[in-house]
């Protein structure tokens, strides 16, 4: 009988990757899907809609039409700058500059072969999804470092390199809300959800703090570790089969030119993670925030080049000692090869970045926001079953709105309030928001990394398309979903604390 269930589970995510690949390539998707918006946005608003803005009273909100003067005016003349302001281009670009240089010296290589032949093979799926998990602390960063390390570490195990692939995505991704630190997610929301809950009861409000799911997101971590690395021995990686690609990576041990070369880059990565450590460790560090803060402050927002900076400085002293560099013109040919292999990103970055702006100018995504949330509260749901159907609805939502902070500024003041007059307090609605925003990012074409996964799943199989890439992390997605739904009611169930002073109940 089980494994009936698991031919027709397998059948359906075949059906998902057939359909999906029968779409065009993902520029042109994306250039289709902007055209939708322009012609939809027209439609919708010669019909009137509008919506109250949830976050500011009296405020209505309309559909804008791009297809008017005003409209078509945008279009041209914001096409260049929705292109640069696409929010991974800059993210990708200038973090690929550390991580290619060190990716074409040989170190990357020489790390993994290292870690691969040392550490027990059986804790490698699991330890990728952790590695992943904890991501989040370098907030975008992750989505770009991870993946591409994963698909390298499971090729070097002979391994399919896309199941490597899709368990750093789901770690970094599906598990962004989960952690053992604070990340700057946690303010970002936390303060909207403070403001949300004041609405209703001022005092309540000041007695909140940006921790508030901090309890939760730690257990969350070792529970969604063992769940990414089961979903993905057990149903990605015997779904794909064995790789039959032309990428390979050596197993081979490390020669003595390579360990010399292991500790150079060793010495000076330990020496910039000194050199940053003294620009926040000290109470007046000059990257700390003005009030002594670290989860809001310069540090937080310098991440991508910091993390640059430790790929470039390690990846130039290993070349240097192996003899891979010689003198500068090595070190810009291989930034340039680097750039030049981010081709097909930098195409998908401006059909990407024209869809995403063109959508957010319309306010279709507020207005589709708000109508879900109204469905909702219609629904007279209450207990489990409310928060269920909240997270379900959520999800939903970010299928097409694709920034947390967006969307929980559109949703908090909405459903706070709600579940506050229900009896559920804003720590409890934050915590299952962060289960649905971060499950199903994995499965949506409109996350503004999926992009950059697809290129970089293409170095390993040519034909990968949408639908193969979303049928690979579907699994994860429902798994993730429902385990940490489970999880989150049985936190009630027992009434256990979400973090510092932060109850289930108002």
């Amino acid at each position: 009988m089980s494994e009936k269930r698991r031919g027709l589970f397998q059948k359906f995510l075949d059906g998902i990757e057939y359909t999906g690949n029968k779409l065009p390539h993902p520029v042109t998707i994306f250039a289709i899907l902007a055209l939708a918006v322009i012609g939809l946005s027209a439609v919708v608003s010669n019909l009137g809609v509008s919506v109250e803005h949830p976050g500011e009273e009296g405020e209505i909100v309309t559909v804008t039409n791009l297809l008017n003067a005003e409209g078509i005016q945008y279009l041209f003349s914001s096409m260049v700058d929705n292109f640069i302001g696409f929010a991974p281009l800059g993210v990708v670009l200038a973090t690929m500059l550390g991580i290619g240089l060190a990716e074409r010296t040989g170190l990357i290589s020489a790390c993994l072969r290292g870690f691969v032949l040392s550490i027990p093979k059986v804790l490698i799926t699991a330890g990728l999804v952790f590695a992943g998990i904890m991501a989040s602390v370098a907030s975008d960063a992750g989505y770009v470092v991870l993946p591409p390390l994963g698909a390298v570490i499971f090729a070097a195990l002979g391994r399919h390199p896309l199941a490597g692939l899709a368990a750093a995505f789901a770690g970094v991704s599906a598990g962004f809300s989960a952690n053992l630190f604070l990340s700057a997610t946690d303010p970002m929301l936390g303060e909207l959800t403070i403001s949300a809950a004041a609405i209703i009861d001022p005092a309540y409000a000041e007695g909140m703090n940006i921790a508030m799911n901090y309890y939760f997101i730690i257990a969350s971590v070792f529970l969604l570790t063992f769940v990414g690395a089961f979903v993905t021995e057990k149903v990605v990686e015997p779904r794909l089969g064995e790789y039959t690609g032309d990428y390979r990576e050596d197993l081979k041990g490390l020669s003595a030119v390579e360990k010399k070369g292991l500790l150079w880059a060793g010495i000076s990565f330990f020496t910039g993670i000194i050199l940053f450590a003294l620009t926040i460790v000290p109470e007046n560090g000059v990257l700390r925030a003005e009030d002594g803060q670290i989860i809001q402050s310069p540090f937080m927002d310098s991440l991508v080049p910091i993390i640059a900076i430790l790929f470039f400085i390690p990846g130039l002293a290993y070349g240097i000692a192996t003899k891979n560099i010689k003198n500068d013109k090595d070190v810009a040919n291989q930034l340039s090869d680097t750039m030049a292999a981010m081709g097909m990103f930098i195409v998908l970055a401006f059909t990407a970045g024209q869809f995403v702006a063109y959508f957010a100018e319309t306010n279709m995504g507020l207005v589709l926001g708000v109508y879900g949330a109204e469905a909702l509260e219609a629904m007279n749901l209450t207990g489990i079953p409310l928060i269920l159907g909240f997270i379900l609805v959520a999800g939903f939502i970010n299928l097409f709105i694709g920034s947390a902070s967006a969307k929980w500024a559109m949703m908090a003041p909405v459903f706070v309030p709600i579940m506050m007059q229900l009896g559920y307090s804003p720590e409890l609605t934050q915590m299952a928001y962060r289960i649905a925003d971060s499950t199903t990012n994995i499965i949506t074409p409109l996350m503004t990394y999926f992009a950059i996964i697809i290129a970089f799943a293409q170095k390993y199989d040519k034909k990968m398309g949408i639908g193969t890439l979303i049928s690979v992390m579907f699994p994860y997605s429902i798994f993730f979903t429902i385990i940490w739904s489970i999880m989150l009611i049985v936190w009630m169930f027992f009434g256990l604390p979400l973090g510092p002073g932060s109850p289930i109940t108002y």
